[in-house]
């Protein structure tokens, strides 16, 4: 028996020339795989998983050249001796992994060293004071399809072939769990700034500067995989009642009155409203987390109106502090910002009132701090809470410095190239924590990015500020899926998109026309946007209106047809949140989550599921009054409009009207789809 290897119950661990690789069973089907270039593995490093593993059932088996951990439908080989030992033409193959599937031993995914002497599988290059640009590679596989890995903007759903930086922007959402179509799924456990490069000719993981590799890998299709994945990082709540209605947003309601008389044109108009934001700038200063009296005199009485309308206050929170604001010095003297390696504290160029043309230089409270969390979350609370706001809009939370470095940062948990990618997520842990200790049982946020593990904190992703064309649209349907496939099932769009897009243009009333309906779909259902263009960045600023009656009598008619549609469907949606609350499974599906075993279903980047039974094909294209819709086999489909029955496994061409979104019902499903119906 080898002495490299050692059995340690639940783990396998594999020393040799000073590297410390452990694969240890981590849930049913999985496991956890770390590795240190020196010295004993880190166990207090930021992760994406839970403190304690679910309970999983383990066999490991040594030899002298190898061992095999299995850990339910996965099994695990450690290939190789160390340098030296008989065979130094082995030396790259050291410490080698092979996942395989239990059941017929098929090959799932393999290390795969970038050469036969040097550099193995694993590679550390030192960046100095025991830090290393990290790489884990992999073998690639030909015909692989890989999807998840957050949100993103290049409008691809399957991912091969891609290089994807994994780093947090406006826009771009770093959450590194990787689904292949191979029966695999793959979280990459490091916070780390780097990039997943997914070539045809092998897979690399870095980080930049790092201390150590930490990856988890179960066996499983789509399904499967989620359902392991919340398990290990946890489950989302269920999302609240209210929150499945319809939001109101735009840039900005600049007073009181305004946001209240927009509510109050809901009600006279008949017109569902679950949601209705209060966006930036309402504040005294940046970084004082409250409400302006000069603009938002009463705010308690303000509350109250929308609740005795049935109507939530959503309020905009940013993690900037203004120079000028109240709490700046006493958070910049406490060591709650993020702060730099050398030099003032981390900053970026932003307005603020009483600043007249001139910018300021903010800081950022530091989400990883604790103490930081509390401090802030004693300000929302007296700032909001108390005034009976609970529903808090994480805007900016990657969090958008100027310029955008991590590795001049120094977070509470590490520097910057190490931890950068936690900051969201422990955003939301903030409100989070704070709502729930003073006993909040319905608690969501809405973040603009996000990381591993945030679902259990009630955080809702929305997609940044994007473009208002088709061909955004079309790259926000791709996106959105792989969301689903990240673990994050509560997801939303600016409808519309967000920079500009002209109310009066008849051509845009199109585009939005056409990306209501396909957000009356998605898990949440938000109207926002930017409207009209030439809006200078100012504390005055607003967008020109954005309310469903903002965009003609035509466009009129199909939203509010729309925004009862949803309402119909609101029990149905519910049942699907509470389905993933228990199981991981996302409420809005790619087709070959259904439908694993039709090979079509694969293919399908423009179409969904909602939920098991209800087939969504957005119109993207302008001017398009049918599109193919690709049935999938091993179902039976009804046109929920028309009731014409289809066999699956075809491409039917269906009539796609101005008014009218294709959808299909599976199996003789019944869902209000048409009114009085």
């Amino acid at each position: 028996m080898s002495p490299h290897f050692r059995d340690l119950g639940t783990a396998l661990e594999w020393r040799a020339k000073g590297e410390t690789l452990r694969v240890e069973a981590w849930g049913p089907d999985a496991v956890r795989v770390r590795a240190i270039p020196g010295g004993p593995l880190l166990d207090d490093l930021p992760s994406a998983l839970l403190d304690a593993p679910p309970p999983a059932e383990v066999e490991i088996k040594i030899a002298d050249d190898h061992a095999i951990l299995v850990a339910g439908a996965l099994t695990v080989r450690i290939d190789g001796r160390p340098e030296g030992e008989l065979q130094p033409d082995l030396s790259s193959s050291a410490g080698l992994l092979t996942f395989s599937r239990t059941e017929d031993g098929a090959e799932l995914l393999a290390e795969q060293p970038a050469h036969f002497w040097w550099p193995g599988p694993r590679l550390a290059t030192a960046t100095g004071n025991g830090y290393h640009r990290l790489e884990q590679r992999f073998r690639a596989y030909r015909g692989e399809r890989l999807y998840g890995l957050g949100q993103h903007t290049h409008g691809l759903l399957d991912q091969k072939g891609a290089v994807v930086d994994l780093v947090q922007r406006n826009a771009e959402v770093t959450i590194p769990l990787l689904i292949s179509d191979r029966g695999y799924g793959l979280l990459w456990n490091s916070p780390a700034i780097g990039r997943v490069e997914l070539a045809e000719t092998g897979t690399r993981w870095v980080a930049d500067s790092a201390r150590q590799i930490d990856y988890w890998v179960t066996a499983g299709g789509p399904a499967d995989v989620l359902r392991r994945y919340a398990g290990v990082t946890g489950h989302s709540p269920v999302l609240p009642e209210w929150a499945s209605g319809f939001w109101q947003c735009k840039l900005r309601y600049r007073t009181q009155d305004e946001l209240l008389e927009v509510a109050r044109e809901y009600r006279r108009r008949g017109l569902p409203l679950s949601v209705i934001v209060c966006d930036f700038f309402h504040w005294t200063h940046l970084g004082e987390w409250r409400f302006d009296p000069a603009e938002w005199p009463d705010p308690a009485a303000m509350v109250r109106e929308l609740d005795e309308m049935g109507v939530k206050l959503m309020v905009s929170v940013w993690p900037s502090v203004s120079p000028v604001s109240e709490n700046y010095h006493p958070m910049l003297n406490q060591g709650l910002f993020i702060g730099t390696e050398s030099g003032p504290v981390a900053h970026a160029d932003w307005p603020d009132k009483g600043l007249g043309a001139y910018s300021a230089q903010v800081a950022f409270y530091d989400a990883t701090n604790p103490e930081a969390r509390e401090y802030l979350w004693e300000r929302l609370r007296r700032g909001y809470h108390d005034v009976g706001v609970s529903v808090f809009w994480l805007d900016a939370c990657e969090p958008e410095l100027k310029p955008g470095h991590q590795n001049h940062l120094r977070y509470h948990a590490g520097p910057g190239l190490e931890v950068g990618n936690l900051y969201p997520r422990e955003n939301a842990r903030t409100v989070h924590e704070g709502l729930t200790a003073l006993g909040e049982t319905e608690v969501i946020s809405l973040n603009r990015s996000s990381w591993a593990g945030a679902q259990r904190y009630g955080a809702a992703l929305w997609s940044g500020d994007i473009g208002t064309d088709f061909a955004t649209l079309r790259a926000q349907i791709k996106a959105g899926l792989n969301v689903m496939l990240s673990g994050i099932p509560w997801w939303t769009t600016d409808i519309g998109g967000f920079h500009g897009g002209d109310p009066g243009d008849p051509a845009y009333r199109e585009v939005l026309v056409r990306w209501f309906q396909y957000g009356a779909f998605c898990p949440l259902f938000r109207l926002h946007g930017n409207r009209g263009s030439g809006h200078g960045l100012e504390p005055g600023m607003t967008g020109s209106p954005n309310e469903v009656w903002s965009y003609g009598e035509e466009a009129y008619e199909i939203l509010t047809a729309f925004l009862r549609l949803r309402e119909r469907l609101r029990p149905y949606v519910m049942e699907q949140m509470r389905t993933t609350a228990t199981t991981g499974v996302p409420p809005m599906r790619p087709v070959f989550l259904e439908f694993p075993q039709d090979p079509e279903a694969w293919l399908i980047e423009d179409a969904f599921l909602l939920g098991p039974d209800l087939l969504v094909a957005p119109v993207t294209e302008a001017g398009a009054r049918e599109r193919e819709v690709y049935l999938p086999a091993g179902a039976r489909w009804t046109d929920a409009w028309t009731g014409e029955e289809h066999e699956g496994g075809r491409t039917v061409v269906v009539a796609a009207p101005l008014e009218r979104i294709p959808l299909f019902l599976r199996d003789g499903a019944r869902l209000p789809v048409r009114e009085n119906a």
